[in-house]
Order: structure tokens, then sequence, then C-alpha cells
């Protein structure tokens, strides 16, 4: 529920963690309720691209960064068409948008989606408790929603609100029928995405590549994919637990059986994962921000990369395994936790990251990763 007004730089708010610790500050963006999954992102840039990312759908975002919004906000830069972050928390917002793209504020474009937001907050106390206790439920309350409520019953609200691990989302953010994009300049294969919360840098990354992209819905079946004949398949990024994603994982299957080229990112690894018959887990806090060290196994080389996933792979860093669809080995490591960051199949065309190469917010340095799959798809056309 949300309310809009002028004031609310002004009006009070708190934040409400599901283990009872409580943070008070002032209303940024929408003034009202909202709850989510409290989380942490370590980048200091990009809080546009991160607002619209669809793979944060029910989640709280705590920047890490604190002083948020100094480049206000443009309609060129959103990953998707609306913000999907259910609630956004900044120590210290920008009091004035200073950049030549800016069309307005940051706050401006909370109120304007009805995002509630808190500021005023000890970020780094927060995200040192996340870091200690793990994502948790939260709630943020301002005006009406919060004033004069007592609060235990805030803290009631919060524990009353579904958990992240068993959610099925993807079918709640991905597009409801399918749209091309087309290649830039001479078209040379044809990919078909499956969406499961898309970035729109992606398929734009795959069309600087003379990829004709077919997006197509999370619910599509394997007769859907290669009714557009594709050179190969793309599974995307998306929110929720790979556990619940039982759907795309026998879609995935479908399309390892046929050995057709298969490149898939962060939820994608996990369906791939999944198809491979490893386990899911959830991560303590999860990775999030622009600034994740991963080791490419299969070249030794180390990048620096931009991550948003809670959950990840469970498969043997130490050995070859053996799965339906031939050999399989871990690909990508990440270095600050040994988190499963990639999956490479060593019998036929396909394989994953956990982190996103399109680089919208984020370095450049796993774009290669996109050429990579340009070079599984001639290969197999010669």
């Amino acid at each position: 529920m949300t309310t809009s007004t002028r004031g609310a730089a002004k009006t009070p708010a708190v934040l409400v963690l599901e283990d009872g610790r409580i943070f008070r500050g002032r209303a940024y963006g929408a003034v009202g309720e909202t709850f989510g999954e409290a989380v942490f992102s370590t980048g200091m840039t990009g809080y546009q691209e991160t607002l619209t990312d669809p793979s944060y759908h029910r989640q709280v975002v705590v920047m890490t960064a604190p002083h948020v919004g100094n480049t206000g906000v443009n309609d060129e830069d959103p990953e998707s068409a609306r913000i999907w972050v259910s609630g956004y928390v900044v120590r210290d917002p920008a009091r004035v948008s200073s950049n030549w793209r800016a069309q307005r504020s940051l706050d401006e474009e909370l109120e304007r989606q009805g995002v509630v937001g808190i500021s005023g907050i000890d970020t780094r106390a927060l995200t040192r408790h996340l870091r200690e206790r793990g994502a948790m439920r939260v709630g943020i309350f301002s005006g009406e929603a919060w004033s004069g409520v007592r609060d235990e019953a805030l803290l009631a609200k919060v524990q009353e609100q579904p958990q992240m691990k068993g959610a099925n989302l993807s079918a709640e953010v991905a597009t409801k029928e399918t749209y091309v994009v087309p290649a830039i300049g001479t078209k040379k294969f044809t990919v078909a995405a499956v969406d499961l919360g898309i970035k729109g840098m992606t398929p734009h990354r795959m069309a600087e590549r003379g990829i004709e992209v077919h997006v197509l819905p999370a619910t599509a079946t394997a007769e859907d994919i290669y009714a557009v004949n594709p050179d190969g398949v793309f599974f995307s990024n998306g929110p929720g637990d790979p556990a619940t994603a039982d759907g795309p994982v026998a879609v995935m299957r479908a399309v390892l059986e046929r050995k057709t080229p298969l490149f898939g990112i962060c939820f994608g690894n996990q369906i791939l994962g999944r198809a491979l018959g490893f386990g899911t887990y959830k991560l303590k806090y999860g990775h999030r921000g622009i600034n994740q060290p991963v080791q490419d196994r299969t070249t030794g080389k180390v990048e620096v990369t931009a991550h948003n996933h809670g959950f990840a792979v469970d498969a043997p860093l130490d050995k070859i395994s053996d799965t339906p669809f031939g050999r399989a080995q871990v690909s990508h490591v990440c270095l600050n936790d040994d988190v499963v960051e990639g999956l490479q199949l060593l019998d036929q065309p396909a394989f994953s990251v956990q982190y996103h190469p399109e680089a919208a917010a984020g370095p450049h340095d796993a774009a290669y990763l996109f050429d990579r799959f340009v070079s599984l798809m001639e290969a197999e056309r010669a």
C-alpha cells in the first residue's frame, strides 16, 4: 500500500526486520508500507539498472554505497519497463540531481512508481547485520501505515510475509507475449531466449553480434522454442527459488536432448544445474553488486563481474561429473567464497554462468561469454 506526498523526505519511517531489529529514518520515494526480502547491493553506481532488474522482484534492496541518486533518472538506462524492487534503502540520498542525461530525481521516480523507501539510516550497520544473520523478511512503514502503530504489530506483519525460499516468481516478471529483438547489421543467427526475468541489455548484446533474438514467455514449451528454428537457445536471469522451476528445467532438458547450442545466465545457470541433476541451495546473504571476483577455470582468467543471486548450484568443484547429457564441470567459481559461478558440458555445446555478462550495470570483463555462445553456434553450423 502506498500514497504520494511532496513531503516524503520529512516523513518519519521505520524499517523492521523479521528478527526484531528496527531502524528509524525518513521516508524516501512513496509513503506507505512494503514488504520483501532484505538484501544488500555493493554497487557504487548503476542504481537505475538495479531498480529495474526483474531479478529483484519481492526484494527490498539496501545500498551499501552511502550516497545514492546523484545522477538522477533517465528514460534510457532502465533494464525493463518498471521498477521491480519492492522497497529501497539508502543512507544519504542526493539532494540535487547533477547529470546532463537526468530527466528527474530518483526520489521522484520512486514516488511516481509507488516504491516505498527509507533514508537516513545506518546502512553499514544494517548490511553487517544481514551478513551475520542472513537475508531475511523486512517491512518499511511510513505515513499512516506507521503512525500510532506499535513496533510489535509491525513486526507481526513482517513475520506474516512469505519466504523467498520456495517462491516461484519468474512467470510474474516475464513477458506474456513473444517479441523479437532484430540483429544489428547483418543477421547471422537466430536465438530463442526464454524470459525468466530478462534484462533489456541481454538481447541487445546478442543483437550486437548479429543475432536475431526471439524472446519467449517463461511458460514457453520446447515446441514454442523450435517453432522459431533457432541456432541457439538462451535461458535468462530471474527471481525466486530455482527449486520451484520444474517447467523450465523440463524444457531445458528437451533442448539438451537435441544438442542445440545453449547458454544460460543467473537463473538460467541454476536451471542448467538442475537439468544436469545437481541440486540448488539458498545462500546466506547472496551476491549482489558489480564488483564480485570470479575465475574462469577454463582459462585461468579472473574477471570482475556483476551479480544478483541468492541461490546457487550445488556441484562438485574438484571433479568432472557424469550427467544424463555427458560430462559436466564447474567452469567458473567465485573467489570470495568458492560458490559455483558457471557450468559447462564437455560433450555437447552448452554452458552457463551465475552472473551478468551484459554489464548493465557493471564491468565488461565477461563480455566474451556472448562471443563464446556465437562460437558454439558457428561450430554447430559448420
